[in-house]
């Protein structure tokens, strides 16, 4: 749904974002500025500043930042749009109804209709449970030591014996055959008619992060293969972009998730009071997955089952998770088999104090390496270093990457910088690194990450000193700024300040996704080391402007075609104006 520019900004202003943080976070003025502790990591003091003349929120330890609407998105977990709509019911706004193409209503419709039969779907299945021929199931799910309150919450049910009796219900709802195909649930069949999906199965219903019914588990009761069933994905239903115990997880607040293999997993630990424990749905983890848990953690514990099959799942979700930027540890459940058993047998303190065992995904995957090699023998214990290092070499950031050499080598025994230069080795051995250009690479890193950083304080100091603006005005243009967001909020800027109306807040609505808000954020709450007079500043801000002005310079020398005769005359031009800017002096006074 598009909401125009106009209706968001009302929404936005409409909302102090004091008040609105006020209800979720405790803070204390100080100054021009509210401060409190940040309720998006831990901490003992206070580093989460709300501005009301901004109307923008930045927390100086995490780097979490932006608007009204940013702060729903990370503490509520909401869309851009769902935030906008619960800001909108709160200001007492009415929002446009949404004006669809028909193709757009059509898939609405549908998608509505689909959602309203799983949820029909899921109430029958409760209901079967609570009857007589439900029996087996109950006394299945009290056998799993499962209680009353537990059964509720998670909706559990019961598909009875009959293969045609939620198609008969649902009919009976006023269903359409098409409909009912198309959610999943049932089965046409030329033949022998309609028939459905799941039958003398105790039913586990997924549902989405918002708490809508979007598919089902089934587990046989009886010998029937296979033993668990999946819905086949649908409109609604997409087992890879969605995990089992997510809506109940998302709201705890714990800094990590129990990540499980199975249903009953979940539930069991969500009984223990291990309420951020969630699963992949009858499919390894993937991409998606991973993706869809960055949005509310930056850690994950794997509770996969303590068997070969477990240890490789794991295995193979570890790099999955660490390319998301996700911190895999590993909780091991031996003698027992999943964390269901293990919570059966040795109860909730016992499991956490497996989760404080926890071991690193990384040194666990050496662990288990190990096993292939016969480090008893010189050739055995150089080629595990050997693969060991491959490993290694795959960590980008230096510093990460040197860290984990320093624990590889104090746990194996062996020298650091013995070690790193393996590292260097078989990285460049596999086309990972060439040693000629490191240099050069890191130092144009470096570079790159300075003139990002000098783009921050220009871009923070125009925000919080119109003197700023109007000094550097003639000189630097949203041009000169890197592609991206960066360019993107300096435009935005740069228009306020012709307009007359500076507003950053206002600037983050052009921003919906949840990364690009935090990152414009940053882009006005840099940190700025204190001046203490005037001149300081002064030199500080001529400064900076040169180095914004030189490498944009540089940049667009780069990209210039040799036969572009009028881009080499703009960029001679720039030359000349860049050698006169160092001979004029910039006043904020």
């Amino acid at each position: 749904m598009y909401y125009s520019d106009e209706i968001i900004e009302e929404v936005r202003s409409r909302n102090d974002i004091v008040d609105v943080i006020s209800t979720y976070v405790k803070l204390q003025k100080k100054g021009s500025s509210y401060f409190g502790l940040c309720p998006f990591h831990n901490e003992k003091s206070p580093s989460f500043s709300v501005s009301r003349q901004k109307q923008m929120y930045y927390c100086f330890g995490c780097g979490a930042g932006g608007n009204v609407f940013t702060f729903l998105m990370e503490y509520e977990n909401f869309t851009f749009v769902e935030a906008l709509r619960y800001l909108a019911d709160r200001a007492g706004v009415e929002l446009p109804k949404p004006e669809y193409s028909e193709e757009e209503r059509r898939r609405a419709d549908e998608k509505a209709i689909l959602l309203e039969i799983q949820k029909k779907a899921a109430q029958y299945y409760y209901v079967q449970l609570k009857s007589p021929q439900g029996q087996q199931a109950m006394n299945y799910l009290k056998g799993r030591k499962l209680d009353d309150e537990t059964i509720k919450a998670f909706g559990l049910g019961y598909s009875s014996k009959y293969s045609n009796s939620l198609y008969q219900f649902l009919k009976s709802q006023g269903y359409q055959d098409e409909m009912l195909a198309k959610s999943g649930l049932i089965t046409m069949d030329e033949k022998n008619g309609p028939h459905d999906k799941f039958w003398n199965r105790v039913m586990f219903p997924i549902m989405d992060a918002n708490n809508r019914v979007i598919g089902f588990g089934g587990r046989v009761m009886g010998d029937a293969k296979p033993k668990y069933l999946n819905s086949p994905e649908t409109p609604v239903f997409d087992k890879s972009r969605n995990l089992y115990g997510l809506n109940r997880a998302r709201t705890t607040r714990k800094p990590y998730f129990l990540l499980c293999e199975g249903y009953m997993d979940v539930i069991s630990l969500h009984q223990a009071g291990f309420t951020n424990a969630v699963a992949s749905l009858g499919t390894a983890l993937t991409p998606g997955h991973a993706s869809l848990i960055k949005r509310y953690v930056q850690e994950v514990y794997l509770t996969y089952d303590s068997d070969d099959a477990g240890t490789r799942a794991a295995l193979r979700a570890i790099p999955i998770l660490r390319e998301a930027g996700i911190q895999a540890r590993i909780i091991r459940m031996e003698p027992y088999k999943d964390p269901d058993e293990f919570i059966k047998n040795l109860g909730a303190e016992a499991f956490e104090e497996r989760i404080r065992q926890a071991r690193n995904g990384f040194m666990f995957s050496l662990e288990v390496l190990e096993k292939d090699y016969d480090l008893g023998t010189p050739e055995g214990k150089t080629a595990f270093f050997q693969e060991a290092a491959r490993r290694l070499g795959r960590f980008e950031e230096e510093i990460e990457r040197n860290n984990y050499i320093e624990a590889v080598a104090e746990k194996y025994h062996t020298g650091f910088e013995e070690l790193r230069k393996l590292v260097t080795k078989m990285a460049v051995r596999e086309g990972l690194a060439r040693p000629a250009e490191r240099p050069k690479t890191a130092g144009g890193r470096e570079k790159e990450d300075g003139i990002r950083k000098s783009q921050k304080i220009l871009l923070t100091w125009l925000v919080s000193d119109e003197r700023v603006f109007r000094q550097i005005k003639d000189y630097i243009s949203p041009e000169d700024f890197s592609d991206g967001v960066y360019r993107k909020a300096a435009e935005l800027l740069f228009v306020q300040y012709q307009e007359g109306d500076v507003n950053p807040a206002r600037i983050m609505n052009h921003f919906t996704d949840e990364e690009e808000h935090r990152e414009v954020a940053s882009l006005f709450h840099t940190r700025i080391e204190e001046l203490t007079s005037e001149r300081e500043k002064e030199k500080a801000l001529m400064e900076t402007v040169l180095r914004i002005k030189n490498h944009s310079i540089e940049e667009a020398g780069r990209k210039l075609e040799p036969s572009d005769i009028a881009g080499l005359q703009r960029l001679m031009e720039a030359k000349r104006k860049l050698q006169d800017l160092k001979g004029l002096h910039i006043s904020i006074n």
